[in-house]
């Protein structure tokens, strides 16, 4: 459990940022129970094969994890600091309990990251880096870690904002960022839970079902389910979208939609070279859906 330490002032103690290694630990037993079931029950059949494209997530994870290590933790870890030092931010300035301040920072850190997932898509500079998330054929566990070094240098401004502006504790911050990478890798997962549980569970956090949708090429459908943690963001705005049946699903950006097209040198070069449209096919034509008579917010198989 995180140590509390209390202030010289005498003012209510605080709690130490979880350990490095807990995180390390749940997120590894994470992924390798996530990959084991995506081998035994499989949501979708894959288009490339597995050992490539993993293999090619995990390169780019590793240049991403640099960035993260050089051009966000310094920053976003000394903000934290200081927020708890200094007291700054909405929820250092009141009167709140250690955990309901812990629970409100992990809640408001999601919603602005469902905000900052909107940029990324509305935003043509971010799009073309957040593109080499979506650009991959096939949707697993290992996509959740396919985000380009630019995509990840460029968010840590508006991740010290949100410690900043919020009041993120080390404590809190810690545990967003554990349950996030958690989150993440089980709603990019390619496991097919039973249909009814994942409409359970949608109820409160995004699902592989959910997520697969907001991975289609279909651009109306791709512009639907941003939150990361909790479904209640695109309940609140009206940009939750569950009534597509998996299996009509394809996976990736549209004018990616080859093989050749998404090679790892191609992936590292996308945001900074020319590149044709992206939500039209290499014949010219946008995919496109008729709509579902099922409603909005009915998960289909």
């Amino acid at each position: 459990m995180p140590r509390a330490v209390r202030h010289e002032d005498g003012s209510r103690p605080t709690a130490a940022a979880l350990p490095g290694w807990l995180t390390v630990g749940l997120v590894a037993a994470s992924f390798l129970t996530l990959a084991l079931f995506e081998r035994r029950r499989p949501l979708r059949r894959s288009v490339e094969p597995a050992l490539q494209r993993t293999g090619r997530n995990f390169a780019i994870a590793a240049v991403g994890s640099i960035a993260i290590q050089v051009a966000e933790m310094p920053f976003v870890s000394r903000a934290a600091a200081a927020v708890e030092r200094r007291r700054w931010g909405l929820l250092k300035r009141l009167p709140l309990p250690l955990w309901v301040e812990v629970a409100a920072a992990v809640l408001l850190m999601d919603y602005t990251l469902y905000v900052w997932h909107v940029l990324t898509h509305r935003v043509p500079a971010l799009w073309r880096f957040h593109a080499v998330h979506h650009i991959d054929l096939d949707l697993d566990a290992s996509t959740a870690v396919r985000f380009h070094f630019g995509e990840l240098a460029l968010s840590t401004p508006w991740r010290v904002a949100q410690v900043v502006a919020i009041g993120t504790s080390p404590l809190a911050l810690s545990i967003w960022q554990t349950g996030l990478l958690m989150s993440i890798l089980f709603h990019h997962s390619n496991v097919e839970l039973p249909l009814g549980l994942e409409r359970s569970v949608g109820h409160l956090f995004v699902t592989p079902r959910m997520h697969g949708i907001h991975h289609s090429q279909v651009r109306d459908e791709s512009d639907s389910n941003w939150s990361s943690g909790l479904t209640l963001w695109d309940w609140l705005h009206g940009t939750l979208r569950l009534n597509v049946p998996q299996r009509a699903i394809t996976i990736g950006v549209p004018a990616f939609s080859e093989p050749q097209a998404v090679t790892l040198p191609k992936m590292v070069a996308l945001p900074f070279v020319p590149q044709a449209p992206h939500w039209v096919l290499p014949d010219g034509s946008e995919p496109a859906r008729p709509a579902s008579p099922a409603p909005p917010a009915l998960l289909l198989p």
